[in-house]
């Protein structure tokens, strides 16, 4: 035992004069999977593990606030010299200086490669600190100890939290983007000083959901912890590690959907009004045609294109008679409900469908369209319709037009 607790002193003592480069490493986990009760909330989840003071004291604050907090025994900080009373140096001392810009985190898609960007920030920071002697070191004339640390120095803001005994602190602090160095002076020579406990707050912006394909997306970025560092706590509070990586996933779950009603896949085209004023008087119908719509469940990027039984130039579809051998093209266009634009950003009416998949390459959710309908048009056109209608000669056209909704841009 006596062993046991010299080696503890030793290593202690190492720590504290000496640090070792360690990584600190903390996993930043978020999701996408859209909403049909908020369609229009297009958002990322952070569903990563909190801890500290957002869910355990100010939690609907943080909400507002969009900051989630960790609390680690992981970082730890010890002051290598005694901190003297009423120093005038803020590096002599209690002070931090946080990576409270925003900073890009490129995130790449562990399949295709296809990248994104989130910007992260670190938004508050808070410790258990230990003292000697006692706490009320840090009082000051007028000033209650506790009012130095339940309330922050310029530029941080406080969140009235405070929970103490004679030789520890916890404590937390709000710092705005930007911010410059936050710090606190003794009244008192304090002899020994260490942060037991890191807490820090975080935020996040991330990417547009909907311009990126399903799967995961991972990325990191490191900061450095020590003096003139990322996390700068001053020249006398040591870090037990000197590097805080922070690695991302992202999980993107799109849904995309076609609902076809009974009898949807067999389509008839028929002229308006039926067939009546050709039959009763010998005038042919100015087209044939059918609209049919589709029920359309779309949170991702998409592209259509067609394939056909019997095909009828370049890009079209046709329908053929058996008998003859005659065939004639099918016209098919499609309309998407609102919240689907084409890749310039345009409402889709009648947009034309080609085998080759040309002015179809790519239509872009605004948000999550979930069951509205969308409609294909099947059309042939007059001159087409002429050929198809001779005197005395019962034809039966026909043939299969295949549609494709395909999320594999």
């Amino acid at each position: 035992m006596i062993l046991n607790r010299t080696l503890g002193l030793m290593c202690l003592l190492f720590l504290g004069s000496i640090p070792t480069a360690q990584a600190l490493v903390q996993d930043i986990e978020a999701s996408f999977r859209p909403d049909p009760t908020s369609p229009q909330k297009n958002e990322f989840k952070n569903t990563t593990p909190e801890s500290g003071i957002c869910p355990w004291h100010i939690p609907s604050q943080c909400k507002a606030m969009g900051i989630f907090t960790i609390r680690t025994n992981a970082l730890n900080f010890h002051a290598k010299t005694p901190i003297l009373a009423n120093h005038t140096d803020p590096r002599q001392g209690a002070m931090w200086k946080v990576p409270s810009e925003w900073r890009d985190v490129p995130v790449m898609h562990e399949e295709t490669g296809e990248s994104s960007t989130v910007q992260m920030r670190i938004a508050g920071i808070g410790h258990r600190w230990d003292i000697r002697p006692h706490v009320e070191a840090w009082a000051q004339p007028g000033v209650a100890w506790q009012s130095m640390w339940r309330n922050a120095p310029a530029p941080c803001t406080g969140v009235n939290y405070l929970a103490a005994g004679t030789t520890l602190v916890l404590f937390f602090w709000i710092v705005p983007e930007n911010a410059g160095v936050c710090n606190r002076i003794p009244s008192m020579d304090i002899t020994a000083f260490w942060y037991s406990t890191t807490e820090y707050a975080y935020a996040l912006k991330t990417p547009n959901p909907l311009k990126m394909a399903s799967g995961k997306y991972t990325g990191t970025i490191t900061y450095s912890v020590g003096p003139g560092k990322d996390f700068d706590m001053g020249d006398v509070m040591i870090p037990t590690d000197e590097v805080l990586t922070f690695n991302f996933t992202l999980d993107v779950d799109h849904i995309l959907k076609v609902d076809i009603p009974p009898g949807g896949n067999t389509v008839e085209l028929i002229p308006q009004g039926g067939w009546q004023a050709w039959l009763n008087q010998g005038r042919k119908p100015a087209k044939l045609f059918r609209d049919q719509t589709v029920n359309l469940y779309a949170s991702s990027r998409f592209k259509m294109q067609l394939e056909c039984q019997y095909a009828e130039g370049d890009s079209a579809c046709g329908v053929k008679d058996s008998v003859s051998g005659h065939a004639v093209p099918v016209n098919v266009s499609v309309s998407m409900p609102y919240g689907i634009t084409d890749a310039l950003g345009r409402p889709v009416n009648r947009l034309p469908l080609r085998r080759d998949g040309v002015g179809t390459e790519l239509f872009q959710p605004t948000q999550y369209v979930d069951r509205k309908p969308s409609t294909l048009h099947f059309e042939i056109p007059r001159d087409a319709v002429e050929q198809m209608l001779q005197p005395g000669a019962g034809r039966t056209y026909s043939g299969s037009v295949t549609v494709i909704w395909d999320s594999q841009l």
